[in-house]
């Protein structure tokens, strides 16, 4: 294997985009977060240019932030788990493209705004309400299996990648996406969550909600915590069908 490789980079703002490349020694253990680092060190590109130091994002470097979202090599993933040498022996070449999400806007190079999906945590109340929940009572335990089942659920970092992969998902669409899907499936889950179960349901009737669904099923294939989104996604569709018939037949309070 060769002892440099390349990475080719997405560059610019939504004004002027441009592709920019870097050599750079090949080290045990470097991955995209480490290489990107090195560039940031002496921003000099291929040509022999100076240029300015390449933006992106990073938070925990091992996988729980979900802030280094990018496609490397045309596929949504976290860079903090991108190693190099991995990359580089899967596909016979030196070269490794990075390029920012396009389902989000672009702020500069790598990094995109992905506030969309944080604002939608809001709308489908993506927390567990506690306040006042203490005179009801102790609340039921939660089975052990069931534990399990939603700590899968609880691992989802809001990184985008599923949403990236989705064909529904885009800037002049307004499905909410997977990740937001699985999170009311989450809440829904737990004991004292499920006293705005009927308000989370009724966030995903509306447009841009369950129904725009396509069960493409790419998102649950880049998923890096690998949360069983179809599942959630079949889960919720099923009780937004209950609840919408328990509305419709349900008697008003007089």
């Amino acid at each position: 294997m060769d002892k440099t490789f390349t990475l080719k980079i997405f560059r610019g703002t939504k004004d002027k985009q441009f592709w920019d490349e870097f050599e750079l020694p090949l080290t045990s253990g470097m991955n995209v977060i480490s290489a990107l680092m090195e560039i940031q060190k002496e921003p000099v590109n291929k040509k022999g240019a100076r240029v300015e130091p390449v933006s992106w994002e990073q938070g925990c470097l091992e996988e729980v932030c979900g802030s280094c979202s990018m496609l490397i090599n045309g596929r949504p993933r976290q860079a903090c788990t991108a190693i190099i040498h991995t990359i580089l022996e899967k596909t016979g070449s030196n070269v490794i493209t990075l390029a920012p999400f396009t389902k989000f806007p672009l702020v500069r190079d790598l990094v995109v705004n992905r506030e969309r999906m944080f604002r939608t945590l809001k709308e489908v109340k993506g927390w567990i309400d506690v306040d006042g929940s203490f005179i009801k009572g102790f609340g039921p335990q939660i089975p052990q299996a069931k534990q399990e089942k939603m700590y899968v659920l609880s691992t989802c970092m809001t990184c985008g990648c599923c949403t990236e992969a989705c064909p529904q998902f885009g800037q002049t669409q307004k499905f909410v996406g997977p990740a937001a899907v699985s999170q009311v499936r989450l809440f829904n889950s737990h004991p004292t969550g499920a006293y705005e179960k009927s308000s989370r349901l009724a966030t995903l009737m509306q447009e841009g909600g369950i129904s725009d669904c396509g069960n493409a099923q790419n998102c649950v294939q880049v998923c890096p915590k690998e949360i069983p989104l179809t599942e959630s996604i079949a889960s919720i569709g099923r009780d937004v069908s209950l609840e919408a018939f328990r509305r419709i037949f349900s008697t008003p309070d007089r």
